[in-house]
């Protein structure tokens, strides 16, 4: 009777450990998508970088990563969050996982001043030459595509889908900086598996919220759906569609318009 009251505890334990991380990571998802919808109003999608400073756009483009990213990244963080569980009281273990999360958002933060840089080029090819845009935006979502396909993008989508294999390499890190390290390995992996999936806003608009909607979808999708890896050649073969498509009809690259060509 004894023995069955310890195990359920361990069961109620274990369960309790599950879910707080992805509560915590939800919860904050749920948030940076209404913040993310508040900063869409009034501001267009696009060309460019819609005259954002560099620090308002990397604030935007985190809080961005939060929504997008996080509903896939919780698996990880709750494996990570189990290893690191017997080890440490509540407090010590929730500045670990804050501390993971940190590092996942420098890798992508990193990414966003790239993007940036990208977006004001993409800023000055409107304005100078707006009838050649659109072969920005061909070259875009046929360069997504095609990497969609590559071997590179199934390995870090293989790490993303699986990474037990990486959590037990990173059993072996130390130091006080051990879980921003950790966070910030897996989240170069992610950007990795999904720059091709960014890239893509660039021509249809960074700001554009049912498009980063469905890319969310699309990542959750192929992170976590059993079929991940199938759906991510589908999503290729649909973004070279979407080159093509655009060569003759331009309109499907709105964010790559000049406001005297709307």
């Amino acid at each position: 009777m004894a023995s069955e009251g310890i195990r359920t505890s361990q069961r109620w334990f274990s369960a309790r450990q599950v879910a707080f991380p992805w509560i915590v990571l939800v919860t904050l998802a749920v948030l940076a998508w209404l913040v993310t919808i508040q900063q869409a109003r009034g501001m267009g999608i696009g060309p460019g970088t819609m005259g954002m400073s560099l620090p308002l756009f990397v604030g935007m483009w985190v809080a961005m990563m939060i929504a997008m990213m996080f509903p896939s990244v919780a698996p990880v963080a709750v494996l990570w969050a189990r290893s690191i569980a017997k080890r440490t009281a509540g407090a010590e273990r929730a500045l670990r996982i804050g501390s993971f999360a940190a590092g996942y958002l420098v890798a992508w933060a990193a990414f966003g001043l790239l993007a940036f840089a990208a977006l004001l080029g993409v800023q000055r090819l409107v304005e100078v030459a707006p009838a050649d845009a659109k072969w920005l935006g061909v070259g875009i979502f046929a360069a997504a595509g095609l990497y969609q396909l590559t071997p590179i993008k199934d390995a870090c989508l293989r790490h993303c889908r699986s990474p037990m294999a990486q959590l037990l390499h990173y059993a072996a890190y130390g130091g006080r900086t051990r879980d921003f390290r950790v966070g910030i390995h897996h989240g170069l992996y992610c950007v990795g598996c999904c720059w091709g999936l960014m890239a893509v806003l660039v021509a249809v608009g960074v700001m554009n919220v049912p498009a980063m909607a469905g890319l969310a979808a699309v990542i959750f999708l192929e992170k976590l759906w059993r079929r991940g890896q199938l759906m991510s050649r589908v999503v290729g073969l649909a973004f070279l569609a979407i080159a093509g498509i655009a060569v003759f009809y331009p309109g499907v690259l709105p964010a790559l318009r000049s406001a005297r060509m709307s």
